[in-house]
């Protein structure tokens, strides 16, 4: 196998505010690009699965085959379990994994999945090499990650604009790319990989509950997760400039027309039969 080379921090960590975001997501919202290519008999890795709920969905579009969900932090691999078992899913397990080396053998899976991966780790490239090698040939590699830089919102804040540069001096000091979105077909191109297909799509926050949900848990996680602590830690921000941040989330998610986009780049790629 592949030597790791860890080199990245996630940069979010799993406080609740975290998990808030990551416990919504759903194969529906978050892997539409790829659900047209699943057959029921199909073996999906699902690289970077947090608390389990698309590596769920998966597992139900699959059910004559099987979902294998891994993750880098083994604490979250409990909660991952326990989604699938409430979920009544047979046709699951879970494993502590590192994208860079991967401990299956060569031409394991039918598909292998990461969403919002390739913008923590160390080396997409050798992620992405590791991806096509455990992949059957014929297979597929699906990515998804969303491009910080390319994110939008009204109205304006200043405070808004501090968010996100904060966010990506803190992301890049952490050794990720916060702009992966972009870059997933170059990095695909890098890793040999020739047969691909590059789409994108948003996730969108407009109504009363959606800004209200978006917002509080930004502000949340901007005073109170690993990104607050790496941001301080990092002498990128001072406590109280976190705090006028986590102010700004809240003041725009008031906001009646408030509207903000996400938006992610997106690779399906085949692997040479």
């Amino acid at each position: 196998m592949p030597e790791a080379r860890e080199t990245a921090v996630y940069t979010h960590g799993h406080h609740e505010s975290v998990l808030r975001s990551h416990t919504w997501r759903t194969a529906a919202n978050s892997a539409a690009y790829l659900l047209g290519s699943l057959k029921p008999h199909m073996k999906i890795l699902d690289i970077g699965c947090g608390p389990g709920t698309i590596t769920a969905d998966l597992a139900e579009l699959v059910p004559d085959g099987h979902v294998t969900g891994v993750d880098h932090a083994p604490e979250i691999l409990e909660q991952a379990r326990a989604t699938a078992a409430g979920r009544g899913l047979a046709n699951t397990d879970f494993a502590v994994a590192d994208v860079h080396a991967l401990d299956y053998p060569d031409d394991t899976f039918c598909v292998v999945h990461a969403h919002q991966v390739l913008q923590h780790v160390g080396d997409p490239v050798q992620a992405l090499r590791e991806m096509l090698r455990v992949t059957k040939p014929g297979g597929f590699i699906a990515v998804r990650d969303s491009d910080y830089s390319a994110m939008t919102w009204y109205p304006q804040s200043a405070g808004m604009d501090d968010w996100q540069d904060l966010y990506l001096r803190v992301a890049r000091a952490n050794g990720g790319e916060p702009d992966a979105g972009r870059r997933l077909k170059s990095w695909a191109l890098a890793a040999g990989i020739t047969r691909i297909t590059a789409t994108s799509s948003t996730w969108t926050f407009a109504t009363p509950e959606e800004r209200a949900w978006w917002s509080g848990l930004w502000a949340d996680r901007t005073v109170a997760s690993a990104y607050a602590q790496r941001a301080t830690e990092g002498g990128h921000a001072s406590a109280g400039q976190l705090e006028a941040v986590s102010d700004a989330w809240r003041e725009w998610g008031e906001q009646a027309n408030g509207w903000f986009s996400v938006l992610h780049g997106e690779i399906l790629c085949r692997k040479d039969a």
